[in-house]
């Protein structure tokens, strides 16, 4: 689906089905450098199941126009437009990594609109180092390659993928490297900024589930610790052995956890 969203092109993945206001909705929100592609099981799952499905390319991301977003709160705003644009009232809004604190945000800020939560490979804050974020200010290769390596668990990185002759890294690595110059660090210091995040988490009144890697280097579960005791209805599942990327790594167990909430 594409829309016009203060004046860039949007797109927004629906299933190849038509948006029913009727229906629950579920909106998925990716991470740093990504695009809508990595809710590829979970969307297919949903739309065929009785959902609406919004799989957003944020602003300057995948197939969407327009200059990355500086914050997450500017990101959380934006996600209401996306919901103004299609005509859905409330959605239960999916996040992975930066998407998660997105999604926290937009609870807080806009809870009459959010229904649910689910946060995969999360934590708040969000703190990120300032040699990677030095290195994605001048677009180096290194900077997606820093955040491919510890995005993965050490398991993932010799292989172990469900799908015979698929690379976990190597699919990881071209996707952000798709993404156009300073999409990248915009989101990183996005990350970094968000230093509302557990003030808007004690805010959230909608059901919230967590969903960590137990080998997760970037989000580790012990980091989120005090996000879960500071939102008031949540609940945390850590999938054992699995690194931040979650949706690469375990996508059959995210989405048996999705399933219960969404």
């Amino acid at each position: 689906m594409q829309l016009t969203i203060n004046g860039d092109d949007v797109y927004v993945a629906t299933g190849n089905r038509d948006l029913d206001p009727a229906k629950r909705t579920v909106l998925f929100v990716h991470g740093t450098g990504q695009d809508h592609s990595i809710w590829v099981l979970p969307t297919r799952y949903f739309v065929r199941h009785d959902r609406n499905v919004l799989a957003v390319d944020l602003p300057g991301h995948g197939r969407s126009g327009g200059a990355p977003l500086k914050n997450v709160e500017a990101m959380s705003d934006w996600l209401v437009k996306v919901l103004d644009a299609t005509g859905i009232s409330s959605a239960a809004v999916v996040g992975h990594s930066l998407g998660s604190l997105v999604a926290i945000a937009v609870a807080a800020r806009h809870p009459q609109r959010v229904r649910a939560i689910a946060l995969v490979g999360t934590t708040v804050p969000m703190p990120v180092s300032d040699v990677l974020l030095e290195k994605a200010k001048e677009n180096q290769h290194e900077a997606i390659e820093m955040l491919n390596f510890w995005g993965f668990s050490k398991a993932a990185q010799l292989g172990g993928n469900a799908t015979p002759g698929n690379w976990m890294l190597g699919g990881g690595l071209r996707l952000m490297e798709k993404a156009g110059p300073g999409v990248i660090y915009a989101d990183l210091v996005a990350c970094n900024g968000y230093l509302d995040g557990m003030e808007h988490a004690k805010s959230v009144a909608c059901p919230a589930l967590l969903i960590l890697g137990e080998r997760d280097m970037l989000t580790p579960v012990r980091s989120a610790m005090r996000l879960t005791d500071a939102l008031p209805s949540a609940e945390r599942v850590v999938l054992e052995g699995s690194g931040h990327a979650l949706l690469a790594e375990r996508p059959d167990s995210v989405l048996d956890q999705l399933i219960r909430v969404v």
